[in-house]
């Protein structure tokens, strides 16, 4: 699952103990495991081996570049969808023939930066887009290839701000206009349409979605082939569930095992376009208890983080397990999950110091006994946490912390009130 774990006690960060880490960076902070990374990127390359598969992490659930550096180092690939992701791929040493580049609202500027990187694909998300495309590349002498993004109308059951793969949604074309578009633009000079690609959405918890997607997707496959379009790649996306609760999600083996059979013999490049299930138990937030008080039959844990660090719950109703980074023996090895019933803990709202009633972690959550002063770990806030933070309430944004082993260093440093007024001057 990940590389945070208690000993004695006391939660370590690979072998760094993280009240260490408090103690020279200060709260909040989000702490990084680099081992967690990349053994989730390898487990997922292992799953795919017996196939052609190029893995394209998305930069949008976790960018920071230091992160970005040590993965393009282990050779993997980069999902994108703007071109400031794809100026911190570049600056982060990435191969431009592994950057795939989706997004719905493509600037010119932003199409033209990705045609002079050489990016290897880009994902087309309607017809105008790809008119688009094929008058700029005519433009620059580029032909680049493209892959046109289609509905294949499959529910994932997630929250409905992450479900991406149904009909009427901003994302992609609906699977039976496919056809048509292929027809209007499938032999182009410009531009090289010759794959597909889909994405069912965020944080889904089964194969089966995956499976019933992919089927429609083969006999579109077939349809444009005989047609005498080429298909050389399908691009099946991301949205692969992260453990938020102990074991809740699929493994990469577990997906592969249902998806792998369906494109044997089918001579198509498989791209993966894995983000949460990568970076999400790759941090923690750690926070700094400010005060406890009761009011009515509430009690409330104020702590320094806020929504505008992790924005998560609020907007998605999402659970992160939340617990003391010291506790006594008997806490250490606890299932991380959203009811607890074990004797000596207490009911708590864990909540930020922001002006807004939404600024909140966790309602009604059993926790041991916490006081002013204390460290609270907020797990699996390694997935669109840091980079959904803001600076609602002039509040500096936290500082980033990556552990390597026995070592960690500020790959950001905490924002400071400077900072905050800088491109105001």
């Amino acid at each position: 699952m990940d590389h945070f774990n208690y000993k004695q006690g006391k939660l370590f960060a690979e072998q760094v103990a993280v009240d260490k880490i408090a103690e020279r960076v200060g709260t909040p902070a989000y702490i990084y495991s680099k081992a967690t990374f990349l053994e989730h990127l390898r487990k997922i390359q292992h799953a795919y081996k017996t196939i052609d598969t190029m893995v394209c992490y998305s930069i949008k659930a976790c960018g920071n570049i230091n992160i970005l550096k040590f993965m393009a180092k282990a050779g993997f690939g980069f999902d994108i969808v703007s071109g400031g992701e794809l100026y911190r791929a570049l600056q982060a040493g990435a191969d431009p023939g592994k950057i795939v580049y989706a997004g719905v609202g493509k600037t010119d500027k932003e199409i033209i930066e990705a045609l002079d990187a050489g990016i290897a694909y880009f994902n087309i998300e309607s017809e105008a887009e790809l008119e688009n495309l094929i008058l700029l590349a005519k433009q620059k002498g580029k032909t680049p290839k493209a892959a046109l993004r289609v509905n294949p109308d499959v529910d994932p059951k997630t929250h409905k701000y992450t479900t991406t793969g149904v009909k009427e949604t901003k994302f992609g074309v609906d699977i039976e206009r496919a056809e048509k578009v292929f027809d209007q633009f499938g032999k182009n000079s410009a531009v090289k349409l010759c794959a597909i690609d889909m994405h069912l959405g965020s944080a889904g918890h089964t194969v089966e979605p995956y499976v019933e997607a992919l089927n429609k997707v083969l006999v579109l496959v077939d349809k444009l082939r005989k047609k005498d379009f080429t298909i050389e790649t399908l691009n099946i996306g991301g949205g692969y569930g992260a453990d938020y609760v102990t074991a809740q999600s699929p493994t990469a083996e577990d997906y592969a095992a249902a998806i792998v059979p369906l494109l044997k013999g089918k001579k198509l490049k498989l791209i993966l376009e894995p983000g949460a299930s990568v970076a999400a138990n790759g941090a923690i937030l750690l926070t700094k208890v400010l005060y406890c008080k009761t009011s009515g039959r509430k009690n409330f844990a104020i702590v320094d983080a806020g929504m505008n660090d992790l924005i998560r719950p609020p907007l998605y109703n999402a659970f992160h397990f939340i617990w003391p980074a010291t506790v006594e023996e008997r806490f250490s090895y606890i299932k991380r999950t959203e009811k607890l019933d074990i004797k000596g803990l207490e009911f708590v709202d864990v909540v930020g110091p922001i002006c807004e009633g939404a600024d909140f972690f966790a309602k009604d959550r059993a926790l041991p006994p916490v006081k002013r002063g204390d460290l609270l770990s907020i797990f699996t806030a390694g997935a669109y946490s840091f980079t959904m933070s803001s600076n609602y309430n002039a509040r500096g944004r936290a500082a980033e912390v990556l552990v390597d082993g026995n070592k960690f260093e500020v790959i950001r440093k905490r924002e400071s009130y400077e900072d905050l007024i800088a491109l105001e001057k």
